[in-house]
């Protein structure tokens, strides 16, 4: 952790100030885990793989046997 943040930390735990709100980012992250978890539950299983393949191939920069269209072998 850094020496400021450290200090800034102290600071406020002494003075027992409270750290700023940000109402929207609070309202944000409930709605995010309300929805979140619908989605999770109106998803067919063979759509989860969909998603799944497609951030696999975003993340590791590569077309997976299921995803590309000419069905090449992996090189």
């Amino acid at each position: 952790m850094d020496l400021n943040v450290r200090a800034f930390r102290t600071v406020q735990a002494a003075l027992d100030e409270p750290a700023p709100v940000n109402k929207r980012k609070q309202a944000a992250r409930k709605g995010g885990l309300v929805g979140g978890k619908s989605r999770a539950n109106t998803l067919t299983p063979d759509r989860k793989r969909e998603i799944a393949l497609a951030a696999n191939a975003a993340r590791w920069g590569h077309n997976t046997p299921a995803n590309s269209s000419q069905g090449k072998e992996r090189q």
